[in-house]
């Protein structure tokens, strides 16, 4: 067992970018939420009440800039080709949830960001600066946007499960590279 040396994806493998990147968003996004339940659990009087949410705003804003570098980064590179064993359904399936997984982190943030932003306020990155925020984009643009970002995180964190529980079964009942390839194990030859 060895651990992959390129930093670019190939055919057969993750590179190294891709793998620190998904360990490090997928840690991120489960702690912004068990973070965010938290939040809604505050009371005024609660010490953390002020610093959660900075916390919980600074590290949205750095997942969502690594998101559009994983997404870029997803574009300009080959993928590694799905395990030789799944059937053209299995690949299909794994294409949209992947694709749907894209799609809830960025609602969730773009959710996220409108919250912090509605009523022209900004986001205040632990009182060092604050990122101005534009003027509401449309009335109770908090209430609203905040119902989509619990709904969409929620749905967010159940495929994050189905994607778990998926990658377990690649490598227990299929005895596949999947699981080893995004964990940087390189395919032993």
């Amino acid at each position: 067992m060895s651990f992959i040396k390129h930093y670019r994806n190939s055919s057969i493998q993750f590179g190294w970018i891709i793998v620190i990147l998904h360990w490090f968003l997928a840690i991120a996004i489960i702690g912004l939420f068990a973070l965010g339940l938290y939040m809604m659990e505050l009371s005024y009087y609660d010490s953390f009440y002020t610093l959660a949410p900075q916390i919980h705003e600074a590290v949205g804003l750095l997942v969502a800039a690594l998101m559009v570098f994983r997404l870029i980064w997803k574009i300009v590179n080959v993928a590694p080709k799905p395990a030789a064993g799944n059937s053209n359904f299995v690949n299909r399936a794994s294409s949209v949830a992947h694709n749907l997984l894209y799609l809830l982190i960025f609602l969730v943030l773009i959710g996220g960001a409108l919250i912090s932003f509605a009523g022209g306020t900004g986001i205040n990155i632990f009182d060092w600066f604050v990122i101005p925020g534009p003027a509401e984009f449309f009335n109770n643009q908090a209430t609203t946007a905040g119902e989509v970002h619990l709904l969409a995180a929620y749905a967010l964190m159940a495929l994050v499960t189905l994607h778990t529980l998926a990658a377990f079964k690649h490598h227990i009942i299929d005895k596949d590279n999947t699981l080893n390839n995004i964990l940087g194990i390189e395919e032993k030859k």
